[in-house]
């Protein structure tokens, strides 16, 4: 009978660091479990379901007489700004989940597991790019129901739509930071809100910048949404690629390199 001898833990040779392909091997399992979780409380996309809706329909009607002169003028103006604030916004619920799991104590379990370090953060973060993704389409969808025909054409309204979820999921690693060092989900959303807020409102998402009194135009020109946004308008209401798409990447890409390190090193200090 063969007889197995078992190595002393003290004798393994155990690595310290995991590869590339099993971090993403391992944030793609943390990120079925966030949809798992989507799929049980189906509740959590009320934000992402109802917000593009009551949005492009309050703000439209709204200012859009006022602003164009009527609603079909105004709307290539409006669903870009629309789906820009709508899918940023709901980053922030990123944030406050992971704040939630943090406090439940989901965390430290995993953080005892032999997978890669930066794999649960990861993993939250890419199941909430289908939240994002319903947020897209139901915008441009609701658009187009009121009577938005984008000139840009199919190709570039998808394009348009990938840019947003990259930069949403970009920016979602800084209120991921926010949901690790805050001590309570509230705080979380509050903090996240004050940041978001004057970001878009002060933008060029519903109004012309050349509007605004003189001492916020500078802030409008050089606020990162508005040139998100620009960049959207351009691809889908005429398919071009500005400096604007150029920026955005580089700011998303920027975004990613400086958070997700502190991130990860704040969650490993906290957990």
């Amino acid at each position: 009978m063969k007889t197995t001898t078992i190595q002393p833990v003290a004798d393994r040779q155990l690595r310290r660091n995991t590869s590339f392909t099993q971090s993403l091997a391992n944030s793609v399992t943390m990120a079925y479990r966030g949809l798992l979780k989507i799929k049980r409380t189906p509740e959590q996309l009320f934000d992402v379901t109802l917000q593009p809706i009551i949005f492009t329909l309050m703000f439209t009607y709204i200012f859009g007489g006022a602003i164009s002169g009527n609603v079909t003028r105004y709307l290539p103006v409006i669903i870009p700004g629309i789906l820009v604030q709508t899918v940023i916004t709901t980053s922030i619920v990123t944030g406050v989940q992971l704040r939630e799991d943090m406090d439940k104590g989901v965390f430290d379990r995993f953080k005892s597991l032999p997978i890669a370090r930066i794999a649960p953060l990861a993993g939250a973060l890419l199941a909430d790019t289908v939240r994002y993704t319903i947020a897209t389409i139901l915008t441009f969808s609701m658009g187009y129901l009121m009577g938005y025909r984008p000139d840009g054409g199919l190709t570039d309204v998808v394009l348009a739509g990938l840019l947003v979820i990259v930069c949403s999921w970009s920016i979602s690693w800084i209120f991921a930071f926010f949901g690790v060092i805050a001590r309570t989900a509230s705080s979380v959303q509050g903090i996240s809100m004050l940041v978001l807020f004057p970001l878009t409102f002060l933008s060029n998402a519903f109004v012309p910048v050349n509007t605004l009194p003189d001492w916020l135009q500078w802030f409008a020109k050089i606020n990162p949404v508005s040139h998100l946004i620009t960049a959207v308008r351009h691809l889908t209401n005429s398919g071009a690629f500005g400096w604007d798409f150029t920026v955005t990447l580089i700011g998303a890409a920027v975004i990613v390199v400086v958070f997700a390190p502190l991130t990860v090193r704040a969650y490993m200090h906290r957990t």
